[in-house]
């Protein structure tokens, strides 16, 4: 066994993220510069000082779960959602149960809920935003981000829910509490049944296509019937058909009925 083989399996063991689902030329090359940048030419070494430095094991895991996000991700992609995709779910369901999927330092999950000021009053707003990196949903819940994170927010957003000191940008309580933050793992941990709508955005994309049939099946056994499904810019599903999703909107997919 080489060593990055040996070293997947150490990692696995550790930290349960199976390193195969991932593609192997990209996270290998992550994971080699970072090594590289800590000091490290061999693969060992380094997985031995993961093990036993926490602040070296929560770079890693903060590197490899690669958490890159800002407010409004592509706008375009959100005026759909607010204009065609929520009045429909709002006129058919009482209230609606909203997972956010991968939602990294919670710029995704506090989007939704100001758009959702839109629909509902704070008060009614709940949406669950869970990712594999605890330290993505620390920082998450403390809300802090800077100017390049907030670029497209709609000036009204800006005035109402955040508040600036100095050359950041803090997001009010208000926006917080409506937004329950847990540690999961999309590859290995169950998920949350019923969702009329689940976002996982910009996240496929490094995954094999192994992990990506598994992880689609899985998120449409997750949707509540007619749940939509949205996704990143990058990861239009090809033969949706396959996993029982259908096209509604361009990055929008509902589940369909199992043929």
């Amino acid at each position: 066994m080489d060593k990055y083989e040996k070293f997947k399996e150490q990692v696995y063991k550790l930290t349960s993220i199976n390193l195969d689902l991932y593609k192997e030329k990209q996270m290998k090359r992550r994971i080699t510069s970072l090594m590289t940048r800590n000091g490290f030419n061999d693969f060992d070494k380094y997985f031995e000082e993961i093990r036993k430095d926490k602040n070296i094991f929560e770079e890693f895991i903060n590197y490899i779960t690669i958490n890159v996000s800002e407010f409004f991700r592509n706008p375009k992609q959100w005026e759909v959602l607010e204009k065609n995709i929520l009045p429909e779910l709002i006129k058919n369901n009482r209230s609606i149960k909203i997972w956010s999927s991968a939602s990294s330092t919670g710029e995704e999950p506090y989007t939704l809920v100001m758009l959702l000021t839109k629909f509902y009053k704070l008060e009614n707003i709940k949406i669950l935003a869970t990712d594999l990196d605890k330290t993505a949903i620390e920082s998450a819940k403390v809300g802090i981000y800077n100017e390049k994170s907030i670029q497209n927010v709609p000036k009204e957003f800006m005035n109402k829910f955040f508040e600036k000191e100095g050359s950041i940008y803090k997001i009010k309580e208000s926006i917080k509490k409506c937004v329950e933050f847990k540690q999961l793992n999309l590859l290995e941990d169950s998920f949350p049944k019923g969702n009329h709508l689940i976002l996982c955005r910009n996240v496929m994309i490094y995954f094999t296509d192994d992990a990506k049939t598994k992880l689609y099946n899985k998120f449409y056994e997750s949707l509540n019937d007619k749940g939509i499904f949205f996704v990143g810019s990058t990861e239009q599903i090809i033969l949706p058909d396959k996993y029982n999703l259908k096209p509604l909107r361009t990055f929008f997919y509902t589940k369909a009925k199992k043929s």
